[in-house]
């Protein structure tokens, strides 16, 4: 069976860039190429040590959000990528980008959306005193982080969880779910296409 040609869009670390990765095989993907907004960006490094190509296209080189998009839709072509991942990549893209991909942007949020949307998630959730919050893998739209929902798995907050320990426990959760997810997503897609 032929893989799905992913590109995954990461700003930071990469843990969830890297994840797909190992997993790329169960997912049913092949992860082409890694975009990167930010040149600092850990997740990078991850892309070079594991031989998939990565590129950085900095918002701040161009004019115009539109500008900076149609050189990555470039790069997306190029690469003739079939869906992009966001993993922790903490730039908003326009509708007009989302258009060019409908339904095949896919996105991992650390809360149970609607819940603690934003940039924030775990810091926020802790920081409200819930005993619950969790982590969603959705479709992303033109709002922020409002695409219809792929798959949810809650997450306990338990009263001694510092922190560290609740980022830890939505870590490991996005780990398993990511990979899951995206192969629910692809096994739909081939379904409506029989």
């Amino acid at each position: 069976m032929t893989k799905t040609r992913v590109a995954v869009f990461a700003s930071g670390g990469g843990t969830n860039f890297e994840n797909l990765v190992n997993q790329q095989e169960e997912a049913g993907i092949e992860i082409v190429v890694l975009i990167s907004d930010y040149n600092p960006a850990y997740a990078i490094q991850r892309a070079i040590n594991r031989g998939i190509d990565y590129i950085v296209v900095e918002r701040e080189k161009y004019d115009s959000r539109a500008d900076f998009e149609k050189d990555m839709l470039s790069v997306l072509k190029m690469y003739q990528v079939e869906y992009i991942l966001l993993a922790g990549y903490m730039r908003i893209l326009s509708a007009d980008f989302i258009s060019e991909y409908p339904r095949r942007i896919i996105n991992i949020h650390p809360s149970m959306l609607p819940d603690f949307k934003g940039a924030n998630g775990i810091e926020d959730a802790f920081n409200a005193g819930v005993t619950e919050t969790g982590v969603t893998v959705h479709f992303v739209d033109a709002g922020i982080d409002t695409g219809e929902i792929i798959a949810q798995v809650p997450v306990e907050i338990a009263p001694d969880d510092t922190l560290a320990d609740l980022e830890y426990k939505i870590h490991s959760i996005e780990h398993q779910l990511y990979p899951q997810a995206v192969k629910m997503v692809l096994a739909k897609a081939e379904e409506d296409k029989q």
